[in-house]
């Protein structure tokens, strides 16, 4: 069985868990390495058991951890070439580096990590599928617009993390400068409830059971609003959604096929 939670999300740090019986990886390492070990402490897991961690981006809510987790726990940090040109020098030196390109699959155990580009502000962002046993779970988090190649890669998955950062209506009129809400509603930018539920609608299957929607914005989203935009998709559908927090891990999900 493939299992996942993601261990909080947000503006101040993101970082998801996925892992079988055998294998467990990270996708991000966005908290301190004592916030990441509390953290997959409360879900039952702990660092040691980490094989790998995957990076989507060089942005610092993804990276902030990674130096001292990659060297203090010796975990293998895989990452396309330039994402890791891009990291701050304040990462320091990685011990174990794997690059890998954009649509490439790397087997770490019996898990398969595919990546795959989406248009976010940064050097070379990827999401990520994961598969085993015949499960697959994928993630798409920091983009600016659900492409084609987006909703080819996450097409069959049977849990989704999604982002679902923002409601334009509290962006244009909150109080970022409009530079900020630009950048974030552009199409290397973030993606609105709306775009959500339009990707979630594409993707929507009879064997979709889990979807978390994570990456929500404090300033210019409310959990209330991504509920209502999620529920009229899946109204009639029996995939059950969930919202990830910035401060706890969600639950430990059971991925099946």
């Amino acid at each position: 069985m493939l299992y996942f939670s993601l261990l909080g999300s947000g503006s101040s740090g993101n970082s998801s868990l996925i892992f079988t019986k055998d294998s467990q990886i990270l996708i991000d390492a966005g908290f301190s390495l004592k916030q990441l070990a509390a953290r997959l402490e409360l879900v039952g897991q702990n660092v040691d058991k980490v094989k790998a961690v995957f990076i989507t981006h060089e942005h610092s809510d993804h990276i902030l951890g990674l130096g001292v987790l990659a060297r203090r726990a010796g975990i293998p940090v895989y990452i396309t070439q330039e994402t890791f040109e891009a990291l701050p020098d304040r990462v320091g030196k990685l011990p174990e580096v794997h690059f890998f390109e954009a649509g490439d699959t790397i087997q770490v155990g019996n898990l398969r990590v595919t990546s795959f580009s989406v248009s976010h502000d940064a050097a070379d962002p990827v999401g990520f599928t994961v598969e085993s046993g015949g499960a697959k779970l994928g993630f798409a988090s920091d983009l600016g617009h659900p492409s084609q190649l987006v909703r080819a890669r996450l097409n069959g998955c049977h849990a989704l993390a999604l982002e679902a950062n923002y409601c334009p209506v509290m962006l244009r009129n909150g109080s970022y400068p409009p530079e900020v809400q630009q950048r974030i509603r552009g199409r290397t930018g973030h993606l609105s409830n709306q775009d959500m539920s339009s990707l979630l609608s594409a993707l929507l299957h009879e064997g979709l059971r889990t979807i978390v929607l994570y990456h929500i914005s404090e300033n210019n989203n409310t959990p209330e609003q991504v509920r209502m935009m999620a529920a009229g998709v899946v109204r009639g559908h029996h995939a059950q959604v969930y919202l990830a927090e910035q401060d706890r891990p969600t639950p430990i999900f059971e991925v099946r096929p």
